[in-house]
Order: C-alpha cells, then sequence, then structure tokens
C-alpha cells in the first residue's frame, strides 16, 4: 500500500503478477480505524482493473515484518504507526539552515533500533556548514553515513542510490531539512515539494503533508514522511531507551541495579568524565537524560 488520502487507498498490484499497475481501493468494514498504513502488504476483493472510477477493497493486512511507531508525546503510551515493513530508516538533517537538532536524531535512533531498523544518516546542506561536530557525536555508534551539499551531485546521488537499492526506506526528519529534495533528485517524476525555512523562527516550513510509497528506479522503494517537529517514544520502555545508546552501554554496565540513570548513584557520570575526550559522551549522555525525563512528564526531552 503505497498512499492514504480521504479514505481511499492507492495499492500497487505486484508488477511479478500484473504489470505494476496502481488501484485504488477502500478498506473493508471489518478492519479498524488505523489498521491499514503505507508500506503494508494487503489483500484486496473486487475490481483491481485499476480503470479510472474502479474501487478494490482491503480484506486483509498482511503480518509486518517491521513497524516505526511513535506517540503523540512522552508521557502517552499510546502508540500511532507512521509505516509498516520498512528495513532501513534514513535521518535527514540539514548542517544549517535550519541547524541540526541531535536530539531530535537521538529520538529517531531510539524509534529505528526498538523497531529493528537499519539508521542512515544523512545530512544535507554541506555547502552552508561543515559535517564534523555532528560526525564525532555519532562515530562511535559506526552508522553509515552521507554528505550532500547544494547542487546534488552525481557522485553524492550514487552513494545513495546504492545504499537504497532494492531496499524499503523511509526517511524522516524536520520541516526545511530537504527530505523532498532528495527524493525528487532520486525519483525526477516524484514532484514532491520543497519547502524553505522561515527567517523569523529559523524553522522549516511544512510542505509533504502525507506518507508517501514511490518506487526507485532500479529497485526498492522510498517512503517520504512529513516534517516532523516532535516524535514521541512514550511507547518504548526506558530499558529499551538505554538499550538505544550503545556508545554508553559499558557505563552503564557499572550501574547498581534498578538504576534509573537520573539519581545521584548512577555510574554514568564518573563512567563519562573518565572517557570522553571531546565531549561527545557528555552531550550523549545529556539527551538520554533528558529523554528519560521528558518520559516521566519532568523534561521537555
Amino acid at each position: 500500500m503505497t498512499a492514504v488520502d480521504r479514505g481511499r487507498y492507492t495499492c500497487m498490484i505486484s508488477a511479478l503478477s500484473a504489470g505494476g499497475r496502481q488501484v485504488t481501493a477502500m478498506k473493508a468494514r471489518e478492519l479498524v480505524r488505523g489498521s491499514v498504513v503505507v508500506g503494508d502488504v494487503v489483500s484486496l476483493a473486487g475490481d483491481v482493473s485499476g480503470a479510472p472510477g474502479t474501487l478494490a477493497r482491503i480484506v486483509r493486512v498482511r503480518p509486518r515484518t517491521s513497524v516505526l511507531r511513535r506517540s503523540a508525546d512522552d508521557t502517552d503510551p499510546v502508540e500511532r504507526v507512521i509505516v509498516a515493513n520498512a528495513e532501513q530508516l534514513g535521518i535527514v538533517t540539514a548542517l544549517a539552515g535550519p541547524p541540526p537538532r541531535p536530539r531530535l536524531i537521538d529520538r529517531f535512533l531510539v524509534a529505528a533500533y526498538d523497531a529493528a531498523l537499519d539508521p542512515l544518516l544523512l545530512l544535507t546542506k554541506a555547502d552552508l556548514a561543515g559535517a564534523g561536530d555532528i560526525l564525532a557525536i555519532y562515530a562511535p555508534l559506526g552508522l553509515r553515513y552521507v554528505v550532500s551539499g547544494r547542487p546534488l551531485t552525481e557522485a553524492v546521488l550514487g552513494e545513495l542510490r546504492a545504499l537504497l537499492a532494492d531496499r524499503v526506506s523511509v526517511l524522516v526528519g524536520h520541516s526545511g531539512v530537504g527530505k523532498s529534495t532528495l527524493v525528487n533528485a532520486l525519483i525526477p517524476d516524484a514532484s514532491r515539494a520543497v519547502g524553505t525555512v522561515s527567517p523569523v523562527t529559523g524553522r522549516g516550513r511544512h510542505t509533504s503533508s502525507s506518507v508517501v510509497a514511490l518506487p526507485l528506479p532500479g529497485g526498492g522503494w522510498i517512503i517520504d514522511t512529513p516534517g516532523l517537529r516532535s516524535f514521541g517514544l512514550g511507547h518504548i520502555s526506558a530499558d529499551r531507551v538505554v538499550q538505544a545508546f550503545p556508545d554508553l552501554a559499558e557505563g552503564v554496565a557499572g550501574c547498581p541495579p534498578g538504576c534509573t540513570h537520573l539519581g545521584p548513584d548512577c555510574a554514568l557520570d564518573a563512567w563519562v568524565a573518565e572517557h570522553d575526550g571531546g565531549g561527545a559522551l557528555a552531550a550523549r549522555l545529556d539527551s538520554l537524560r533528558r529523554l528519560l525525563r521528558s518520559r516521566e512528564g519532568r523534561d521537555d526531552g
């Protein structure tokens, strides 16, 4: 399933069996609200010809291999499924205009690890600022990354295509970071709206308003999502949040049983002070604690 618009679902019939045609469908009554999302593999009944004016029915959603989720905020345990069956999470971050937000990157990483998606860091607007500081923060995680400037070069596009080929990848990031620019460069007929950054707030203006899956030339899919200014993790346990910071795992191992990592008995402070050469570990510990406090309604994360 590739898109949803006002109760109508766009589905792609398997290229192997039916030429890759698009079919518009509605959801069968027995399927509850929110039970079908972009990326789902579904079974259809009724008219599946794809002819203008025809409408099929989605009668079954097949078991999902992965689910990317978020909550309204960190104190709300109710999850909202964004995308199903993705394999890779492309975290798009501008190096300037708007400036990078490492704490939001950390939230996306927590969601990626929770959903068992391979994270990919996509750093844009390198013509405005260098990537060294951000890369230093995430170097201990061994993340794959691509750095791009404007205009996008064929070398960068080739690197991106190789990382996305034959995989289902979902792009996330806040408004104005260049997600739609990347999609349009990879898929020239995608025609995703490109936004600008407000000169008053320094924040990106929302352009893409819906989740949509697009086939990549040569194989694979890319799923574009609307710009996100927040990403709630209320559905993820505190232990899972901590596990999403593997660069702090050695310090966590020295903590007392049941440590919340927020109190004075936490061993992380001493461990970071001993092992942090350039301040990156201290920034990561600060981000972890903000996330943990935010889940308790004690901090804005």
